[in-house]
């Protein structure tokens, strides 16, 4: 798994792909219900929940783009890159509305949608390898059980590593 530094197996594969799931459905949500953002930096009082809404957008954020810095294989930086575009942007929409950056919730879903796809790539991936490894394992010890002499068997005792 040289490919990965964070998503490192199946498990892990699955609980990011979740949580992009879930952001695309709220994402898709608030693209659907059409509840314009209304930006802090308008003279108008701006609510709590704008205010809570754009702390949490920018930690998420900052996280994903620390993420997608220490993340090493292709795909795992596409992956995080998709999450990362669509939380900038929500964090734009939310900070300046949607009379200043309207295309900000179909980036969101745009970027959400590409996590998403990226994310069952790597489940997919993991799942491969877990199912040629337990193959593997499986083949060596059939042949154990069968009588075939293993690689190492075959080995003189003084090459064998242990």
């Amino acid at each position: 798994m040289h490919a990965f530094s964070i998503l490192t197996n199946r498990k892990r594969a699955v609980v990011a792909l979740a949580h992009s799931v879930v952001f695309l459905l709220i994402a898709v949500h608030q693209m659907v219900a059409a509840v314009p953002a209304a930006g802090l930096w308008l003279p108008a009082r701006v609510s709590t929940m704008t205010w809570v809404l754009c702390a949490v957008f920018a930690v998420v954020s900052m996280i994903l783009l620390w993420l997608l810095a220490i993340s090493r294989g292709w795909m795992e930086r596409f992956y995080f890159a998709f999450c990362a575009a669509s939380a900038l942007s929500g964090l734009l929409r939310t900070a300046a509305g949607d009379q200043a950056f309207h295309s900000a919730i179909y980036i969101r879903v745009i970027m959400l949608v590409s996590a998403v796809l990226v994310g069952l790539l790597i489940v997919r991936k993991h799942s491969q390898e877990s199912l040629l490894s337990s193959l593997v394992g499986t083949t060596l010890v059939g042949t154990a059980a069968l009588g075939c002499p293993s690689s190492e068997a075959r080995q003189p005792h003084s090459q064998r590593v242990y």
